[in-house]
C-alpha cells in the first residue's frame, strides 16, 4: 500500500507531464473547476511551455502504460473529459516497442512448463503486434498448425497496480468535492477501469471469453472467433488459431480482394446486437485493428481482453431505449429511464421526453455520414446535467462499444443507417421478450421461486413464535461499529491538498 506523499509524487509527476502538453489548460478554463483546484492547477503548470492545442494522447502515451489504457476509455467520454479532450484521445494509440525476445521466451516457457521447442516447431521472434500490455508472435505448433501466441509484457502486472492505487485514491478525493464531481462518480469509474484491466492481465480468462463468445456466435456464421489452444496457454500466454485475413483498417486491400464492405458493416452491426442485446455478453474493443476479413467473406475478431457483460433487465432496457429512439417513441424512452432509474423522480417525465425529442429528430432516418455526433453527444449530455442523471459505470463499456463499433460500421460503408440496420433485429428480439409468451414464461418462473420460499418462511415463524414452555431464543448480539482512529488534522491538510491535485488530474486521468 503506497502511502500518500507517494501518491502526490505521483500526481505531480504526472500533472507536470500534462502541463507540458497543455493537458492542464482545459481544466483551468472550465467554470465548474472548483477555485482551488485551478490554484493547483496553475502551480502544476508553472514554468512549462505549454503548446497552442491540447494534446492530451500525447501526455498519455509519455506517462505510461495504464494512463494509455484509461485515455482510450475516457475517448468516448466527453461527458468526463469535453469533447476537444476525447476528439483528441481517439487518437491514441496503444503501440509500443516490443519486449527483446530474451525477456519473451522464458517468460512462455515458465508459463507454459515446458521449453520452447518442445511446445513450437516455429516461433517468430520478431512481434506482429505490441501494445501497452502484451504482444503477439507468430508460431507454429509441433503438430503443424499455425497459431498466435499472445505474451504479457514482463513486469506490467506491476506497473498497473501502482498506478491503478493512485488512481483510486485520487478518485476518492476528488468525490469529496460534491457537485459535479460527485455526480460523475470517479470512484466507480476507476472500480470498473480496474475490472477491465485484471481482465487484461489474466489471458487465460481472455481464453475462456474468446470459447465463450465463441459458442455464442454460432448464430451469426457470418462473425467468427479463433480456436483456442488451451494445451499452450497459461495466465500469462494466450495461443489461438493464426487468422488469415485482412485488417478493416486496410480499406483499399479489402477492395482489391473484392469484398463486400457494405455486407462487412451488417455484420458487424448484427453480431454486436446479438453479443450486446440478446446474450449481454460482448466484446468491448471492436476497433478495425481486432476485425478481419476473411477470404470467404465473414468476419473474424481477436483479442478478448475487454468483454462487457450486462443482465437481462439492462438489456431490455436498452434495447427499448434503442427502438424507442428508432420509431421516435420518445415518451417510452422517458418512462424507461424512469423506471430504471436513471432519472431521479422528483423530475417531470413529459420534459424529459421533450429533451429527447430535441435531439433524437434531427438525426432520425439519416444516414451515418450526416448526423452530427458532436452535435447530437452536447444534446445528450446537456440532458444529464439538466434532469441530474448519474454516470452509470456499469454501462460505460458498452457506451465504449457501441461508439466505436458505429464507427467501423461507418468507414466500411460511410451510408450506412445504423438505426434501420438494426430495427428488425431489435423487433424481432423485443417481440420474443416482451410479448405474451416470454411474460408467461417470466411468471411461471417467480411463482416457482414464490413457492420455494415457502419452507423458509414457515422456519422463520416457528423460531419467532415458539412451542409454549421452550427455551426463549438467546438475544441478539448487539452490533458493533468499528471506527479507525483518523488524525482530523492530518486529514484535512491531505484532503486539501491531494483533494485538490487529484481532482484537477483525475477529471483528465478518470
Amino acid at each position: 500500500m503506497a502511502s500518500r506523499v507517494t501518491h502526490l509524487f505521483r500526481l505531480l509527476k504526472w500533472g507536470r507531464t500534462l502541463a507540458r502538453h497543455g493537458a492542464l489548460r482545459g481544466i483551468e478554463r472550465d467554470p465548474l473547476t472548483p477555485p482551488n483546484v485551478k490554484r493547483l492547477v496553475r502551480i502544476a503548470r508553472f514554468g512549462t511551455r505549454q503548446p497552442e492545442n491540447p494534446d492530451y494522447a500525447a501526455a498519455l502515451q509519455e506517462i505510461g502504460p495504464a494512463a494509455i489504457k484509461l485515455g482510450q476509455a475516457l475517448a468516448t467520454r466527453p461527458d468526463l473529459v469535453g469533447e476537444a479532450a476525447a476528439a483528441n484521445l481517439l487518437q491514441l494509440q496503444d503501440d509500443l516497442p516490443p519486449a527483446p525476445f530474451a525477456q519473451i521466451k522464458p517468460a512462455v516457457e515458465k508459463a507454459l512448463g515446458a521449453p520452447l521447442e518442445a511446445l513450437f516447431s516455429e516461433f517468430s521472434e520478431e512481434p506482429v503486434g505490441a501494445a501497452s500490455i502484451a504482444q503477439v508472435h507468430r508460431a507454429k505448433t509441433t503438430e503443424g498448425k499455425d497459431v498466435a501466441v499472445k505474451v504479457l509484457r514482463p513486469g506490467i502486472d506491476e506497473v498497473f497496480a501502482e498506478a491503478i492505487e493512485t488512481y483510486e485514491w485520487a478518485a476518492a478525493h476528488v468525490e469529496t468535492l460534491g457537485g459535479e464531481a460527485e455526480r460523475l462518480r470517479p470512484r466507480q469509474v476507476i472500480a470498473y477501469f480496474k475490472q477491465w484491466t485484471r481482465r487484461e492481465l489474466d489471458l487465460q480468462r481472455e481464453a475462456a471469453s474468446a470459447s465463450e463468445l465463441a459458442e455464442a456466435m454460432t448464430a451469426e456464421p457470418g462473425f467468427c472467433v479463433p480456436e483456442v489452444d488451451w494445451r499452450r496457454t497459461a495466465r500469462r500466454v494466450l495461443t489461438i488459431d493464426w487468422i488469415d485475413g485482412i485488417k478493416l483498417t486496410k480499406r483499399d486491400e479489402l477492395i482489391a480482394a473484392g469484398h463486400d464492405l457494405p455486407q462487412l458493416a451488417r455484420i458487424l452491426v448484427r453480431a454486436f446486437l446479438r453479443q450486446a442485446v440478446i446474450d449481454g455478453f460482448f466484446h468491448a474493443d471492436l476497433h478495425q485493428g481486432n476485425l478481419f476479413a476473411l477470404p470467404d467473406g465473414r468476419l473474424a475478431a481477436v483479442d478478448f481482453g475487454i468483454m462487457g457483460r450486462i443482465d437481462r433487465r439492462a438489456r431490455l432496457w436498452l434495447a427499448e431505449i434503442l427502438y424507442g429512439l428508432i420509431t421516435g417513441n420518445y415518451r417510452r424512452v422517458a418512462e424507461i429511464h424512469f423506471e430504471a432509474q436513471y432519472v431521479p423522480s422528483h423530475h417531470n417525465i413529459d420534459e424529459f421526453a421533450t429533451a429527447l425529442r430535441a435531439v433524437g429528430e434531427p438525426i432520425r432516418g439519416l444516414p451515418v455520414k450526416e448526423i452530427s455526433v458532436g452535435r447530437m453527444l452536447e444534446g445528450l449530455f446537456a440532458i444529464t446535467r439538466d434532469f441530474e442523471m448519474a454516470t452509470q459505470p456499469h454501462l460505460l463499456l458498452l457506451q465504449k462499444t457501441m461508439v466505436m463499433e458505429e464507427g467501423v460500421a461507418t468507414a466500411l460503408d460511410p451510408d450506412i443507417n445504423m438505426w434501420e440496420t438494426a430495427r428488425p433485429f431489435l423487433e424481432e428480439w423485443i417481440r420474443s421478450e416482451l410479448g405474451p409468451e416470454a411474460y408467461a414464461a417470466d411468471s411461471i418462473i417467480e411463482f416457482v421461486r414464490t413457492i420455494k420460499k415457502i419452507p423458509h418462511l414457515i422456519d422463520k415463524i416457528d423460531a419467532s413464535y415458539p412451542e409454549p414452555g421452550a427455551a426463549p431464543p438467546a438475544p441478539p448480539l448487539p452490533e458493533v461499529q468499528v471506527i479507525e482512529g483518523v488524525g482530523w488534522l492530518g486529514y484535512t491538510v491531505t484532503a486539501l491538498v491531494a483533494g485538490g491535485l487529484g481532482a484537477a488530474l483525475m477529471m483528465w486521468l478518470g
